[in-house]
């Protein structure tokens, strides 16, 4: 890859940067971090409870394994829950290291504890695809909290951990292994109709852990190859107000030295910015892709 050159509008050489809200690391990022793993596990418990037990939808992990194993035995499945992260938080702590271990022992803790205070909470809806759909809403919302907080609820969540950690995968394919293994088991031991519905929950749930993760940000990346290097220059940085980065790249076929400008908009900025490109150089060659999450001077302060 060629050089990278930064090149900013309103960046003043030697100014301070502000620290972020939260520190990365101390006490403070660690009441943080327990404060959202809590609250992930209140909003999965409030998801398990509301929509996935009364709809018998075990859309995998250890939840998912209680609900089977209340439909077949009978079995309260907070019981069930605490019983089978035991070995899981053990296998967590020779895996994972001890602070890992600590996060998750809160987050095994807790979600039972959740899921048993709120067993009493009448279900809004007894349609088993509008609980497969708000459940793993629910479930994904409440899971990326916790992921966020640098912990997991325990369970199977320990096992997608350690996936993730030895193979690089990303955290909602390591959750869709360990969870469609569950969703296979209900579907033999339940009806194959509710492995269906479960499914639809897990295929959700994924969703929604890559948005918290990954952001809501409405932020447009835009790469400009042009010709006009330095009207390009001077009308993003004057006319758009945005910052960029300058990249020296290379002509796949050509071999030619080229310059790619990478600018990073926000979504109702992106026609203007298509606008002034094309006003400076009409044969301009323009790719814009979402920004999932954008961190940094302008967007969103990291931490």
């Amino acid at each position: 890859m060629g050089d990278v050159v930064m090149v900013g509008s309103s960046m003043t050489a030697g100014r301070r940067r502000k620290p972020p809200m939260i520190p990365l690391t101390g006490p403070i990022r660690n009441v943080w971090d327990m404060a959202l793993i809590v609250t992930g596990a209140f909003v999965m418990a409030l998801a398990f409870n509301l929509f996935l037990l009364p709809n018998h939808i075990a859309s995998g992990g250890v939840a998912g394994i209680s609900i089977i194993a209340a439909q077949v035995l009978g079995i309260e499945p907070a019981y069930t829950q605490w019983v089978l992260n035991i070995p899981l938080f053990i296998a967590g702590y020779l895996l994972l290291g001890r602070q890992s271990s600590i996060r998750s022992l809160l987050g095994t803790i807790v979600l039972p504890l959740f899921i048993y205070i709120t067993r009493d909470i009448p279900a809004p809806t007894t349609n088993p695809l509008l609980g497969a759909l708000y459940g793993g809403i629910g479930v994904g919302l409440g899971l990326g909290i916790v992921f966020r907080g640098r912990g997991s609820t325990g369970g199977l969540a320990i096992l997608a951990q350690i996936i993730h950690k030895l193979t690089g995968f990303s955290m909602s394919v390591c959750v869709s292994l360990t969870d469609g293994t569950v969703i296979l088991l209900a579907g033999i031991l339940l009806k194959p109709e509710q492995a269906l519905y479960a499914l639809i929950g897990l295929f959700v749930t994924s969703k929604m852990i890559d948005a918290v993760e990954l952001g809501f940000s409405n932020s447009k990346v835009a790469y400009i190859i042009s010709d006009e290097i330095e009207p390009m220059r001077q009308a993003i940085l004057n006319d758009m107000d945005r910052g960029l980065t300058k990249l020296n790249a290379e002509g796949g076929y050509t071999g030619d030295e080229r310059t790619v400008f990478m600018v990073v908009v926000g979504q109702n900025e992106a026609s203007r910015l298509k606008t002034i490109v094309r006003s400076v150089d009409p044969e301009a060659f323009v790719v814009i892709s979402n920004a999932h999450e954008v961190l940094g001077k302008g967007f969103k302060l990291p931490g």
